[in-house]
């Protein structure tokens, strides 16, 4: 039994996705801090936080909601 949500292979992957982006976007223009940089860093911060929340959440069906809406912002990020 997993004691929290940090102990998943999915969240600390998505964990370090995350930190990964945002060395990566800290490199782009300036002029794309308030578009582009905040689009993405916004949808990849989204992932690991609703694997979290699903985790937390009291039922089965919630869980996979969250799991879903993190998917959902995995492909906002590959676009």
């Amino acid at each position: 039994m997993l004691k929290n949500y940090k102990e998943l292979k999915v969240w600390q992957k998505s964990y370090e996705l995350c930190l990964e982006i945002y060395r990566i976007t800290e490199k782009f223009p300036k002029e794309e801090r308030y578009g582009l940089t905040s689009q993405i860093r916004r949808s990849v911060v989204s992932i690991p936080s609703n694997i979290a929340k699903g985790y937390g959440r009291k039922t089965t069906m919630d869980y996979i909601r969250m799991l879903y809406i993190s998917y959902v912002s995995v492909c906002e990020l590959e676009t």
